[in-house]
């Protein structure tokens, strides 16, 4: 079994360079995957799909 990271909102901004706002709006334009609940007042992204949102993003503007 792989060892899966999940990552908080901070660090999901400083990996992406995008605003709490941008996110949230690609979350529910279905871009982004959604966060997963932690807790009561928590939710945080598995690192793997930070990374593959950013691996995409990088061959969608290498293509052009």
């Amino acid at each position: 079994m792989t060892m899966q990271t999940i990552i908080r909102l901070p660090q999901v901004k400083q990996r992406t360079g995008s605003s709490c706002s941008i996110i949230y709006s690609l979350i529910k334009d279905g871009q982004f995957k959604p966060p997963i609940n932690l807790g009561a007042r928590a939710v945080g992204w598995l690192e793997s799909d930070v990374s593959g949102f950013i691996e995409a993003r990088v061959k969608a503007s290498r293509k052009a």
